[in-house]
């Protein structure tokens, strides 16, 4: 069963990427990367959770963190 999640995820993630590479526009600028660091973050943290190497206090903390991080960018770009 864990190998099945564990493979869930992955391929999640790889969508994910490959989703973020189809849409995105030419070059990386500052919310380019940030998105990918973002999504980066996320898969390798949810595939550490699954493999229950990462306890789940620290996945909520990362959670947080990113949603935090994701809404400072998002709100800096509304602003300007």
């Amino acid at each position: 069963m864990n190998y099945w999640v564990l493979a869930m995820v992955f391929f999640v993630g790889f969508v994910s990427i490959i989703g973020f590479f189809c849409t995105k526009a030419r070059g990386y600028g500052k919310y380019t990367t940030s998105i990918f660091l973002i999504l980066v973050t996320l898969i390798l943290s949810s595939i550490l959770f699954a493999a229950r190497i990462l306890e789940g206090n620290i996945m909520g903390n990362v959670i947080f963190s990113v949603i935090g991080f994701a809404g400072g960018l998002f709100a800096d770009n509304v602003e300007k």
